[in-house]
C-alpha cells in the first residue's frame, strides 16, 4: 500500500526565482517597517508637550525613534 505525506509544506522555492522572491519580500518588509515608524513619528509629533509628558516622552525622543 502506498501513502502520500500531505502534511509537509515546502516553504523554499528553488533557484533564481526563490532568491528573487526572498529579496523582494525583504524589500517589502523593510519598507513596511520604515513606513510604520514614519506614521508613529508623525502621530507623536502631532501631540502636545503635555500629552508627550503624560506618556513619558519628549520632543527629542521622537527624533531618536527612527
Amino acid at each position: 500500500m502506498a501513502a502520500f505525506d500531505t502534511t509537509r509544506v515546502q516553504f523554499e522555492t528553488v533557484g533564481i526565482a526563490g532568491r528573487i522572491g526572498r529579496s523582494f519580500a525583504g524589500i517589502v518588509a523593510s519598507f513596511s517597517t520604515w513606513n510604520e515608524a514614519r506614521v508613529t513619528r508623525n502621530a507623536l509629533a502631532s501631540l502636545s508637550d503635555r500629552e508627550l509628558d503624560d506618556i513619558g516622552l519628549s520632543r527629542n525622543d521622537i527624533e531618536t525613534l527612527g
